[in-house]
């Protein structure tokens, strides 16, 4: 986790395949931006950092989340499960709500991420434990 802003971005663009000039023209057309090549090499060699707003951008273009892209996290995308997962509960309205509230816990995103491979059966089954679990420890406090 000691990559900074600049190495995770050249290494996400050449994980694309891509040179300096294809990322610009296509970051550009997909935002509406005027980046240059002198941007992307000034990110790439830590001499400068994009505002919040463009930060999102660049995250939602590599498909990443912002800690990964910032050097702050190994988690490439702490949510890409989360979708599968609320399909896996979503006949259980009393499920839905409370992973609504759950999966904003950074404390579980790990977790999260080890859903990938399983069923929707064992993914409800957690989802529940983990209720079970939050409920008991609300109970006694």
């Amino acid at each position: 986790m000691n990559d900074t802003f600049g190495k995770r971005f050249k290494s996400l663009r050449i994980e694309k395949g891509i040179t300096q000039d294809e990322l610009v023209k296509q970051f550009n057309e997909k935002y509406f931006y005027n980046f240059t090549k002198s941007s992307i090499s000034m990110y790439e060699n830590d001499k400068q950092v994009p505002e919040v707003d463009v930060l999102k951008k660049w995250a939602e273009f590599f498909q990443v989340g912002l800690d990964f892209l910032l050097g702050n996290s190994d988690i490439r995308n702490p949510y890409e499960n989360h979708e599968r997962i609320s399909e896996s509960i979503s006949d259980d309205k009393e499920l839905l709500e409370f992973w609504e509230v759950l999966k904003e816990r950074e404390d579980l995103q790990l977790m999260f991420k080890q859903t990938k491979n399983m069923s929707p059966k064992d993914i409800r089954q957690i989802i529940k434990i983990i209720k079970a679990i939050e409920d008991e420890e609300d109970a006694q406090n």
